[in-house]
């Protein structure tokens, strides 16, 4: 891998369509996502919304000036655990080219020291249910399953 050329960093307002695509180039994102251009406006709005809160970091991972990664983390306040922050880690996409090549790995461990940098005494994250593949992956992280994720979508 040329993990040494890879640069993780803050995305940037050109990046956006990259994202959108990875997130869609996805089982489930394409149901959801749509990379098609003009990109929808409220994807536009969201990130401009990310961009401006302190304790919110959209993230790429760029070899070349390629983005062939993206994350976002949230730096949570908390009043359980004494007041400890939390990270939040969501939407973790890495280009198909890249998967099974470790490039995941890197930007998880790089994503944990960021949250560990901030503050955070907890990183927490939520995979699909039909996605086994993805659970084994954060477990071997180090993450384990303590809690049942639930949402409601309208």
């Amino acid at each position: 891998m040329d993990s040494e050329r890879i640069v993780f960093r803050a995305a940037r307002k050109e990046d956006l369509p990259h994202i959108v695509e990875l997130l869609a180039d996805d089982p489930l994102g394409s149901a959801r996502d749509d990379a098609s251009l003009p990109l929808d406006a409220r994807y536009a709005a969201a990130f401009d919304a990310l961009s401006r809160d302190v304790n919110q970091l959209m993230a790429v991972a760029e070899l070349d000036s390629a983005v062939i990664g993206c994350l976002q983390l949230s730096f949570i306040p908390n009043l359980t655990f004494k007041g400890m922050w939390r990270g939040q880690v969501e939407g973790v996409r890495v280009a198909k080219s890249w998967r099974g090549r470790g490039l995941g790995r890197q930007f998880m461990e790089w994503a944990i020291a960021e949250c560990r940098t901030r503050g955070c005494g907890m990183v927490q994250l939520s995979t699909n249910i039909t996605r086994p593949e993805a659970k084994r992956f954060y477990e071997s992280l180090g993450f384990e399953a303590s809690h049942v994720g639930m949402k409601l979508i309208f």
